[in-house]
């Protein structure tokens, strides 16, 4: 006679991409995880060309899911996060991809496989923020999608749609580089109007605007040095170089003064007393709506969404549980309600 899974049991899913993950090694580790933890057997469903993730996801929490492991590359955890949003069951993130965005921004393990699969079955809940677009198309037609980094306008979407993908498998995210170099024929400021919360509407020009959940890139880049993914809050950064020295100014902010100086108290002074750097410009906000004259390629947390026309996106505060590691202090992922923080959402700068 067949045995019938034990119903009172807590069971996982594992929602994986079979291009990206050892499936044997994965299997192995998750059975010794579960088995430690007590939980029933783990069901699995593999991603297809058709299907990122959204729809086994759905599959996953019919069954009964009380965890989603999702296994593969940015690709697969935004599409998981998304099936997840606003539904109170906890998404746990196994990186195995090239860029790795929220393993990144959340401090988890890279390269440490049953250390994240032990965090998904007795890690903590952390509650975290996401962000929603609305994306409208040159012919009318709509799409509405969840990101949990970032999603980007101009050249930086350029970017990624131009990066070799041989190369990414080869070198990981330094295959960006070669994106970016074949993406400098195109380099031209983008027109658009925007709208920040329910304020007037404003225009500006510039080479590409990203709205960001987290704020760190792959290589250990800050680009918004001050978002946080649990705040309710979207950071917004615009990048306008102008001038011959303008992309030298946007490196400098970036990489020097928000991957350097910012880590020491004499750092954070040396950047109060500098001039500012107009190339790079910072808006905090919960909704942004963004049209361009000519439709512009769009991303969300590193994969290529096509054109778009119009861009409207907003935040959609406490909405995705993810698991972390339970050995780290929970005031490291207590929301931030300082009047800093506080002050940061009511921020509406002009960027004309």
């Amino acid at each position: 006679m067949a045995h019938l899974p034990d119903p009172r049991k807590q069971r996982a899913a594992v929602v994986y991409n079979p291009l990206k993950v050892d499936l044997k090694k994965l299997k192995k580790s998750v059975a010794t995880a579960e088995g430690a933890a007590g939980w029933g057997s783990t069901i699995w469903f593999p991603t297809t060309q058709e299907d990122a993730g959204q729809g086994v996801t759905a599959s996953a929490l019919r069954r009964g899911a009380d965890v989603v492991i999702a296994a593969g590359g940015d690709g697969t955890v935004r599409a998981v996060a998304e099936a997840l949003r606003d539904g109170g069951v906890p998404l746990a993130v196994l990186p195995s991809g090239t860029g790795n965005l929220l393993a990144r921004n959340l401090d988890l393990p890279l390269t440490n496989l049953d250390a994240n699969v032990e965090t998904a079955f007795s890690g903590a809940q952390r509650t975290l923020d996401l962000g929603v677009v609305e994306i409208t198309r040159a012919n009318g037609d709509t799409e509405e999608h969840a990101f949990l980094v970032m999603a980007g306008l101009g050249l930086d979407a350029k970017m990624i749609k131009n990066t070799n993908s041989r190369l990414k498998k080869a070198v990981g995210w330094l295959a960006y580089i070669d994106g970016i170099t074949r993406s400098l024929p195109e380099l031209k400021p983008v027109r658009l109007s925007y709208r920040l919360n329910n304020g007037p509407e404003k225009s500006m020009s510039v080479h590409t605007i990203i709205v960001g959940n987290c704020g760190m890139l792959p290589g250990g880049l800050l680009l918004m040095p001050d978002a946080k993914p649990d705040d309710g809050i979207l950071d917004i950064a615009a990048l306008r170089p102008r001038g011959p020295f303008g992309w030298a100014k946007v490196w400098r902010k970036v990489a020097w003064e928000n991957g350097v100086l910012r880590k020491s108290a004499l750092g954070r002074r040396i950047i109060d007393l500098s001039a500012d750097v107009k190339d790079v410009t910072y808006l905090t906000g919960t909704s942004l709506r963004m049209t361009v004259e000519t439709p512009q390629e769009f991303q969300l947390d590193g994969d290529e969404f096509g054109e778009a026309k119009t861009v409207r996106t907003w935040v959609d505060a406490a909405s995705l549980t993810v698991m972390v590691p339970a050995r780290v202090d929970a005031e490291n992922y207590a929301p931030s309600t300082s009047p800093l923080s506080q002050s940061r959402a009511l921020t509406n700068a002009s960027l004309s």
